[in-house]
């Protein structure tokens, strides 16, 4: 029995044994895996980060390499011309600089061509700069000064280019030697700092520039008509007439100074712009115009029919005033008789008014003539013209 116990009881251990041994087995052979899943996903990931650097290098060397051809067919011509510039820059430098030591005897006249050679380079240079940078913020730089400095400096380099090869050869040489100290500056300044461009923007220009120097001269013509306002403390300010003006000369004498003749525009009535300084000064005279009466005593109607009527003579007065003649206005309304009102009517209560004189009284007004209203209901003629041009009779 025991014999029994002890064979069940060895062969249990057995059992056990094995079974530990192959838990051992499956937990080496599952470390081995994972270790090996582990360094594939490592080698995986290296071989995609490599990748993804050659690629972005390759997106890099083809993004510089597409820059580098856009900037060459966009400078070709610079390319063309700049090389030019550097071979007749390598011809005359050395050849100014032995001049000047043999003309100076020192070492001092070695930099000679920083006068020469460098001097026109500079301003040529600043020409290019200019035109550059006023093509970028649109400003119109003038470059006439540069050019003079890019020319002296051109003659003062060929002069003296001439002056050593005759000096130390014969005329051709310094011939030679003066078209090679100037014709790289020369072509810089005829293709690459010069502004290239078409018919049409040349049109343009020109165009331009004619508007630029007509307005000025309207400007200077109407400065030389407009009138002068002085207050009380001395403190004068021109006044202009808004309109519609062509600037003429005198036919018999055209020597003179232009001149500005009002003409009419049908459909464009004159309106001073808003929000400037001329609508508030507009509105000023207006107001001026409404405190002060033009027709003092009575006013007689207008004659039946419509149109405007003249006004009849006044028993009172010893002249009346021809209703085609502009009435005298006091200068100062300090100087007329009626005391100003408080508040000003606007063009609202001017056209409220209007209608209902129509609807009063039809053949009192002439709805389509600005003088008829102003002379009615005795505004300014700019809301006269203003109230002319909104009217509608079934309003």
């Amino acid at each position: 029995m025991n014999e029994a116990a002890r064979a069940e009881q060895k062969r249990q251990d057995a059992v056990t044994a094995a079974q530990v041994e192959q838990i051992r087995t499956n937990t080496q052979v599952e470390a081995a895996q994972t270790m090996a899943a582990h360094q594939a996903k490592q080698e995986r990931q290296r071989r995609a980060d490599r990748a993804n650097e050659q690629a972005q290098a390759r997106a890099r060397r083809a993004a510089r390499w597409v820059a580098a051809r856009a900037w060459c067919a966009a400078h070709m011509v610079d390319l063309l011309i700049y090389p030019l510039a550097l071979v007749s820059a390598v011809m005359a430098v050395p050849a100014m600089a032995a001049f000047g030591h043999d003309v100076y005897g020192t070492a001092a006249g070695y930099a000679l061509p920083v006068i020469t050679e460098l001097g026109m380079w500079a301003f040529a240079f600043a020409v290019h700069l200019v035109r550059h940078r006023s093509e970028q913020d649109g400003a119109d730089r003038p470059v006439w000064a540069l050019q003079v400095g890019v020319w002296s400096f051109a003659t003062v380099a060929a002069g003296l280019n001439f002056l050593h090869g005759i000096t130390s050869g014969t005329m051709t040489s310094g011939v030679v030697m003066a078209v090679a100290s100037v014709a790289g500056v020369l072509a810089h300044q005829l293709v690459t700092a010069a502004p290239r461009r078409g018919r049409a923007e040349r049109e343009a220009a020109r165009i331009e520039r004619q508007a630029v120097a007509k307005v000025t001269r309207v400007r200077r013509a109407t400065v030389r008509a407009a009138v002068a306002e002085i207050d009380q403390a001395g403190t004068a300010r021109l006044l202009f007439a808004p309109g519609h003006y062509r600037l003429t000369r005198s036919r018999f004498a055209p020597w003179r100074r232009t001149r500005l003749d009002s003409i009419a525009l049908p459909g464009l009535p004159v309106t001073p712009a808003l929000d400037t300084e001329w609508d508030t000064l507009d509105h000023e005279l207006a107001e001026l115009l409404d405190t002060i009466d033009p027709y003092p005593g009575a006013r007689p109607p207008a004659p039946a029919g419509g149109g405007i009527g003249t006004l009849d003579r006044d028993p009172n007065q010893q002249e009346s005033t021809p209703i085609d003649r502009p009435v005298k206005r006091s200068r100062s309304p300090r100087k007329s008789s009626r005391k100003p009102r408080q508040s000003a009517r606007s063009i609202e209560d001017l056209r409220t008014e209007l209608h209902a004189r129509i609807e009063a009284d039809p053949d009192s007004i002439d709805p389509t003539s600005a003088e008829s209203i102003r002379r009615a209901l005795h505004c300014s003629p700019a809301r006269a013209r203003a109230l002319r041009d909104t009217y509608r009779p079934n309003h």
